[in-house]
């Protein structure tokens, strides 16, 4: 039985994370926030640690290497069913964070990310009154067509579990073409100044 008042470090938080600087970093910062942490590198590695450990929270990057965070989360939920799980990436996009909250992640974070951004994603609404049907908020603006572009490649990806050649095919361009627009860094959602 598990006592709801209980400090953070009464059950262990599992960082899922193949960049093993970052990992090693965010994990000594949330530890001295009063986390117990343990580090995975891959996929494997996560579900032995959270059968053996029954982490009560995860930070989980969406690039594992060749391996895709998202279709982890329905896995680390089976075995431990209240797991609140935070997504980071490098890559945000709305259809990823959509995706990422369909499969059961509670919250969703961009890198890069500060430590306490984490741990307020990770413990605020975790209580009897959390909200988990919260809406995410439309941009205000238009989004630029950079942008949209942007957003339609990541959700034909998301749709595609990943699969660079399926994505390109689906979106009729060539696979090289597709990673060369996936190498750049997401353009802004706003212009900073009208042309």
């Amino acid at each position: 039985m598990t006592d709801s008042t209980a400090p953070v470090s009464a059950r262990p938080l599992l960082i899922i994370d193949d960049d093993a600087t970052f990992g090693r970093v965010l994990a000594r910062a949330l530890g001295s926030r009063g986390f117990e942490v343990i580090h995975a590198v891959n996929a494997d590695e996560a579900r032995a640690l959270t059968r053996r450990h029954q982490p009560r929270y995860c930070v989980l990057d969406l690039k594992l290497g060749e391996e895709n965070g998202l279709r982890l989360i329905p896995d680390l939920h089976r075995l431990v069913p209240d797991m609140r799980i935070l997504l980071l990436t490098g890559y945000a996009s709305i259809a990823t964070a959509v995706e990422a909250i369909k499969r059961g992640a509670h919250d969703y974070l961009a890198k890069p990310v500060d430590a306490d951004a984490v741990v307020r994603a990770l413990v605020d609404g975790d209580g009897p009154h959390a909200d988990d049907d919260e809406v995410l908020d439309a941009p205000e603006a238009p989004l630029a067509l950079r942008r949209l572009e942007w957003e339609h490649i990541h959700r034909v990806l998301t749709e595609c579990d990943g699969n660079i050649s399926e994505t390109a095919r689906r979106l009729g361009m060539h696979r090289r073409t597709l990673q060369r627009k996936l190498s750049k860094h997401p353009v802004r959602e706003r212009p900073d100044r009208d042309d």
